[in-house]
């Protein structure tokens, strides 16, 4: 982990930090040039080698992050419009490591059965794991000691957006996105990039 610290801090010439709290242990970083937003990032899950498919070898070390906006007030971690990005980052790693498994670019998961809004603000129900789009550069993948560390986006989407991949297809959403200008960054204001039913037959 200290290796991936190091390659970290010669790519931001902002302040690393730890942050620990009820929640777990995780990374936060705030680059100098992204206007005060910030990066959330878990801690260790690219120590796990994650248990690929044969077609995806290379990508089995991860760290997942949010991408978070200047307003959002990590400091305030009783407001569960905020902290869920604590809750679900820790969940989402315990998650690839206890049950073996892994998260690549285009997976989606749910928030649960029955489905239920992430908070009262965002009201998306599920997540879909992507390579950086506002960060690409900045989080390209690190070659450390041999060894790839990846990183994913973790961005909240509608069910409907969700319905969208599921038939469309991973890149058909993200043009979507790129169309709306939406990107990993996280927005409470955001509403769904299919305007209407009839986008879901579109191309």
């Amino acid at each position: 982990m200290q290796h991936l610290l190091e390659e970290l801090s010669k790519r931001f010439d902002s302040e690393i930090s730890k942050i620990s709290n009820e929640f777990g242990e995780f990374l936060m970083i705030t680059p100098q040039n992204k206007n005060g937003n910030k990066i959330l990032m878990t801690i260790g899950l690219s120590d796990f080698k994650m248990n690929v498919h044969d077609k995806h070898i290379g990508e089995e070390f991860n760290e997942l992050y949010y991408y978070l906006p200047s307003y959002w007030e990590l400091e305030d971690i009783q407001n569960p419009n905020m902290n869920w990005v604590f809750i679900w980052l820790e969940k989402l790693k315990k998650h690839v490591i206890e049950k073996n498994t892994w998260f690549g670019n285009g997976h989606t998961l749910a928030t649960g059965k029955p489905l239920v809004s992430l908070s009262e603000k965002m009201l998306q129900n599920h997540f879909i794991f992507a390579q950086p789009i506002e960060l690409r550069t900045e989080l390209s993948p690190i070659l450390i000691q041999g060894k790839t560390i990846n990183f994913l986006a973790v961005i909240p989407i509608f069910e409907d957006e969700m319905d969208y991949k599921q038939g469309k297809g991973t890149l058909k959403l993200l043009k979507k996105f790129d169309q709306a200008n939406v990107t990993e960054k996280l927005d409470e204001f955001r509403k769904t990039v299919l305007r209407t039913r009839w986008n879901f037959f579109s191309k």
